[in-house]
């Protein structure tokens, strides 16, 4: 006899009694539909994938903790888990490529996903990040192109360098980005070799009303290291999922990655004088106007029991901030705010912040019903409306509410007013190394010159040129063309 707390089951929780063999008419007749354990089976593995992620799809995750190690970031923000030194918060992050389908190589070139969920008192905070400081648009209304472009021909189903180039050489606000990822830093050797950042600005507001801009910067406290191109290349093909085997490897032995978290603060007011938009997240804050504050320490130190349970199923969106943490009008962030939650509702389903990786620590208390895998009882026989005469149900608080800031201007489709898009690439280009400068061009000699359409490389030249004039010629020779003379001009 089977210990019955150890007996097999079907979902319904009845005993199956032969999990080898269908129930057939006969040794040889056909199989019976009465078979309602093969039935079941079958229909629970023909649904076993979910959409996959439509960018980020490929990743792995750990838990771990934050803890705060400065006494006054409080004079900057609320946010209770950042109140006071020593203050531990659980959290789960999420590591990723963006371009990649779920199966592809994690070491291939590509930004990385940096993605954190603090399960704190006041609810989830999730700062959705990159490894990379800046992106390649600065407008929402563009995702979807960019994203398209980094994804498949329409005809062929094979990656197009056609179009990749073709988009950036008509957005040159990605230069900057492009830049980095084709340097040193393009092909990270581990997830714990890398930094993380919030890209994004974001404000902050204390106990007494101040508001400030911030910056997020993850520091690796194993150091940055990259991989070279070749060894990524082999590593492509021979272990695919190098960086995710070396986190969970890396954890499981008790050797835990840790980051070391920074803020740059801008005074409220400065937003409206500084020498680069503020909101523009192609962009970077130079540390000598803004420096580097400490905020605390991310270990990361247990590993999922279940893949799919916790990794796959994370849901991470940028709109669910905490109190004394609010958006900036970042374009890309203002777009984000509502895309990354609506990709969740597609994929998890409208209650997905009821699976457990997703549920806050904290009661949640609203009005919401209903919809698909409903599991926390549905508000039992609470009323569902508000406002309401009942004083045992939920009530805003306004203390919470968001602080006011003023706006000015007409409605309308408006451009960003900065457009120098070549200042801080070229300043990018020229911190490099001679060593690191021949290392960027040879990778964008290498990828550009898998397009096919001479107009778009002479159109990326005359960027890179723009940038930086010595940047633009060694492109322009390693392609074996010339730097256009209008762009000299």
């Amino acid at each position: 006899m089977v210990d019955k707390k150890n007996r097999l089951t079907t979902s319904s929780g009845a005993p199956v009694g032969d999990n080898q063999n269908s129930i057939t008419a006969g040794r040889r007749g056909p199989t019976l539909i009465q078979d309602v354990h093969l039935l079941e089976k079958l229909a629970h593995f023909d649904r076993e994938r979910i959409p996959e992620r439509v960018v980020h799809a490929k990743g792995a995750g750990a838990h771990g903790y934050f803890e705060v190690t400065n006494d006054e970031i409080s004079k900057y923000t609320k946010a209770d888990f950042l109140s006071e030194k020593g203050k531990r918060t659980p959290m789960f992050i999420r590591f990723s490529t963006v371009a990649g389908e779920a199966g592809s190589a994690d070491t291939v070139r590509d930004p990385r996903g940096f993605a954190v969920k603090f399960y704190t008192e006041e609810g989830n905070y999730d700062l959705v990040g990159n490894n990379t400081p800046i992106f390649f648009i600065r407008d929402a209304i563009k995702f979807p192109d960019f994203i398209h472009t980094q994804k498949r021909n329409p005809q062929t189903h094979l990656k197009d360098k056609n179009m990749v180039w073709d988009f950036w050489s008509l957005s040159p606000e990605s230069l900057h980005q492009v830049t980095y990822l084709h340097g040193d830093r393009g092909i990270p050797a581990t997830y714990r070799h890398m930094n993380g950042y919030g890209s994004h600005t974001y404000k902050w507001v204390n106990e007494d009303g101040e508001k400030f801009w911030i910056k997020y910067h993850f520091v690796s406290d194993q150091g940055v290291k990259g991989l070279d191109e070749k060894v990524a290349d082999e590593l492509a093909g021979t272990n695919p999922d190098y960086h995710t085997e070396d986190l969970f490897n890396a954890i499981d032995k008790g050797d835990y990655p840790s980051w070391t978290l920074y803020v740059q603060v801008m005074p409220y007011e400065d937003a409206k004088t500084y020498k680069w938009d503020p909101f523009d997240v192609t962009k970077t804050w130079s540390k000598k106007d803004y420096p580097r504050i400490e905020v605390g320490k991310m270990v990361l130190n247990r590993n999922p029991e279940n893949y799919f349970a916790e990794v796959e199923q994370a849901a991470f969106s940028p709109a669910h901030f905490v109190p004394g943490v609010e958006a900036s009008p970042d374009k890309m962030l203002q777009g984000r705010l509502f895309s990354y939650s609506d990709t969740h509702r597609y994929r998890l389903g409208v209650n997905h912040e009821q699976i457990p990786v997703n549920r806050p620590v904290n009661e949640t208390n609203n009005y919401q019903r209903d919809g698909y895998m409903r599991v926390d009882g549905n508000g039992g026989s609470k009323y569902n409306y508000e406002p309401n005469s009942y004083d045992h149900l939920p009530k805003e608080d306004e203390s919470t509410k968001i602080e006011p800031f003023e706006i000015e201007g007409v409605a309308d489709s408006m451009p960003y007013s900065h457009a120098d898009h070549y200042t801080q690439a070229g300043d990018l280009y020229r911190l490099m190394s001679d060593e690191g400068k021949e290392r960027l061009v040879n990778a964008v000699v290498g990828h550009l010159g898998q397009c096919t359409m001479e107009e778009v490389k002479l159109r990326q030249i005359g960027h890179f040129y723009k940038a930086d004039p010595d940047y633009g010629e060694r492109v322009a020779k390693g392609l074996g063309l010339e730097v256009p003379a209008e762009v000299k001009a």
